[in-house]
């Protein structure tokens, strides 16, 4: 949960599945304060406290959090706190070894917004080891009418399907589309064997392929076309200096709030 909020909605998704896998929930929020700069030695003093008095006011704000997730949650499944004065992606990651899934908003999409007061969900999916689930802005509900599995022959496409199977037992329709510029049996045939491969686990889904030569343009135009409920895809990167470069579709689809997307990496 982002320390300043609304953790309404994004509590609502995630006791609804927690409902659904009889599973346990865990509220996390993390923050952390800058240091004041001070150029003279004098100012030392009063930057220390001024920053005391900031994170003491983020711990506050952790109770109030704490106490708002029990209201919303109100006893309806088993549900665990926890909170971190520090780093927001770091603590997050550190967290994610105890969890099946992570589930956030993205009110910044691909970009990385305020540091110390919000968690970046591109950075995060690449390094958390762990399924990321990105509420769409508003929603309320865990998805369930229509998945789009966005293929393409990678470790992380492969790694998202396997990771989403209990959410696409879920919805009345999944489609696996992988989109190509110049489409060939081989293509055909890979987006068949995911179709196979799900259809193993009691999953039926078809499968389409697009011919463009933009990839991200014509992908957000389908899901737009299908009313897709959630995106499952890779999530594809590399880190460049503490700043994560993501290829195109990744980062269409973090920027696009509209969306409920699924992702590993």
């Amino acid at each position: 949960m982002d320390i300043d909020g609304p953790i309404g909605p994004i509590i609502k998704i995630a006791v609804d599945l927690a409902r659904r896998f009889e599973a346990r929930l865990i509220g996390f929020c993390a923050a952390d304060a800058p240091l004041p700069v001070t150029m003279a030695p004098e100012g030392a003093a009063i930057a220390a406290e001024v920053w005391q008095q900031l994170r003491d006011d983020i711990q506050k704000r952790f109770k109030d959090l704490h106490a708002q997730f029990d209201s919303l949650v109100a006893g309806s499944v088993a549900t665990e706190w926890r909170d971190a004065l520090g780093n927001p992606n770091h603590a997050l990651v550190a967290t994610s070894r105890i969890a099946d899934l992570i589930i956030t908003g993205a009110s910044q999409g691909a970009s990385t917004g305020d540091s110390y007061r919000t968690v970046d969900p591109g950075s995060f999916v690449l390094r958390a080891g762990r399924p990321l689930l990105i509420a769409s802005s508003g929603t309320e509900h865990a998805p369930s009418g229509r998945i789009v599995v966005a293929w393409k022959d990678t470790r992380e496409a492969r790694r998202a399907v396997a990771d989403a199977v209990p959410l696409m037992a879920m919805p009345d329709e999944v489609i696996v589309v992988t989109v190509n510029s110049e489409p060939s049996d081989r293509t055909g045939a890979g987006i068949n064997d995911v179709a196979t491969f799900l259809a193993t686990h009691g999953i039926t889904a078809r499968s389409e392929v697009l011919k463009a030569d933009d990839e991200s343009a014509q992908l957000v135009d389908f899901l737009s076309t299908a009313n897709a409920d959630l995106i499952v895809s890779g999530a594809y990167g590399h880190s460049r200096i503490r700043e994560w470069v993501f290829g195109g579709v990744t980062r269409s689809l973090l920027d696009d709030s509209r969306l409920c997307r699924f992702m590993s990496s």
